[in-house]
């Protein structure tokens, strides 16, 4: 099996083609880009490189990956785009490589789903199992952990991380780290609660989510600094996994975290 390329595609012969790909009708796949076997890109997309994609990707029509990040200090830099396998990138999303004042790198893991004009911006990373909304846009330096699924038009500040199992809901502005497990919400982002019944779909068993109610009581709703919450929750909740994860997350948190 070989790539199958439209005759009105321009792909550079610096690019390489897996077996199974397919690039739509003005699709352009410029040098330095590798497409993983049985990815697939639409009509009029466009792919920079140096970008690597995996497996069973599918790109959109008009989606456009790998271009030079939207930073005044870049200087033509040879940087990265790398991306898992099994992700959605639908029209009009936009992917941008990295800067070397950063990782060099923007990374994406793997079965994520980015709608209609999302965003991510240079030196971001990404895990897998994500969901950005339509709109949707990380500026530079976001960490997004697993399982997060981001609202329409939500808009989150450089450097900032979001925590695995996050839900953030439409139009949220993040300035800081959104919790993991939690509802962050509003133009003026606060957390409400957990989330639980994403968390719930997800197979956390009623233990789980008990001990992670408790900690969000002790962190959000106590009378107690970070400090003292942290080191309640610490006493009061050994041995609980995504307790331990929260616990550090909010310890290297460097610009607070939305309660």
């Amino acid at each position: 099996m070989t790539a199958a390329v439209h005759p009105t595609a321009i792909v550079s012969p610096e690019a390489r083609l897996s077996d199974g790909v397919e690039i739509g009708p003005y699709a352009i796949v410029g040098a330095d880009v590798v497409l993983g076997a049985r990815t697939r890109v639409g009509a009029h997309a466009s792919i920079e490189g140096p970008t690597v994609l995996g497996e069973d990707n599918r790109v959109f029509p008009h989606a456009v990956l790998g271009f030079e990040p939207q930073d005044l200090k870049y200087r033509g830099e040879k940087t990265r785009l790398t991306i898992g396998s099994r992700n959605l990138f639908r029209e009009f999303s936009t992917v941008h490589r990295g800067t070397v004042t950063g990782h060099g790198e923007t990374v994406i893991g793997d079965n994520n789903l980015f709608m209609s004009y999302s965003h991510v911006a240079h030196d971001c990373r990404i895990g897998s199992f994500t969901v950005f909304a339509n709109s949707a846009s990380l500026a530079g330096h976001v960490d997004v952990a697993d399982r997060v699924v981001l609202g329409a038009f939500v808009g989150a500040h450089q450097f900032i991380r979001i925590g695995r199992f996050a839900f953030v809901g439409a139009y949220a502005q993040l300035r800081q780290d959104a919790l993991p497990f939690c509802k962050t919400e509003g133009i003026e982002a606060k957390t409400f609660g957990l989330n639980r019944i994403g968390l719930q779909r997800l197979g956390f068993s009623e233990e789980r989510l008990t001990a992670l109610e408790r900690a969000y009581r002790l962190l959000v709703k106590s009378r107690l600094n970070t400090t003292q919450a942290l080191e309640r929750i610490e006493a009061e909740l050994p041995d609980q996994e995504d307790v331990a994860y929260l616990v550090q997350f909010i310890k290297e948190s460097k610009r607070g975290f939305h309660r």
